[in-house]
């Protein structure tokens, strides 16, 4: 139980830093870009970041609760194995709560899934990126610029983020079910 947890946070942790650095990368070159001022984009790459990752943060672990909201945990799977043993919890309540008649919980990821999740990701990124770059700028018209364009550029590099993380989350599923099945 404890190595599993130290597991999981060093996944976390490994998911949010390679979010940290992929921002601020993406984040320097787009001020430069507006600025041409390289302290202002060095700072606005640096000072950005920082809480776009925290916000990331808070946003990723938000929807992964949204994501496993349809998946029953080891209490919940226990008490559905016990009502439907006593006979509370007929086969059609048991196809509905899993969605069909196999057990796996897997929740599917759908296009409207991962699009809600992204729109979600670019207001969040917007109006960090926008109450950053006015407090460093002291210019609406650069805070909006840099408000605007770096999320767009930033939402695309996060859904491709956020893929190459769940193939990567997937192929670990498969790894320790793999070797559960052994």
């Amino acid at each position: 139980m404890v190595r599993q947890l130290l597991i999981t946070a060093r996944q976390l942790a490994l998911k949010i830093a390679s979010y940290g650095v992929m921002h601020l990368v993406v984040a320097m070159l787009v001020a430069w870009a507006i600025t041409r001022d390289w302290r202002m984009a060095l700072a606005i790459g640096v000072v950005e970041p920082v809480f776009q990752t925290l916000a990331y943060s808070i946003h990723d672990r938000i929807w992964h609760r949204i994501e496993r909201r349809g998946r029953l945990g080891g209490v919940e799977e226990a008490s559905e194995a016990f009502t439907a043993r006593l006979g509370m919890m007929d086969a059609g309540e048991q196809c509905r709560a899993h969605g069909h008649h196999g057990h796996s919980h897997a929740l599917p990821r759908s296009f409207r899934e991962i699009a809600l999740k992204t729109v979600t990701y670019g207001l969040m990124h917007f109006t960090v990126a926008v109450a950053v770059a006015y407090a460093l700028t002291r210019d609406w018209r650069i805070a909006l610029a840099i408000g605007t364009i770096e999320p767009l550029v930033q939402t695309v590099f996060f859904t491709v983020h956020d893929q190459v993380w769940s193939r990567i989350e997937a192929r670990r599923a498969r790894r320790a079910a793999d070797l559960a099945g052994a």
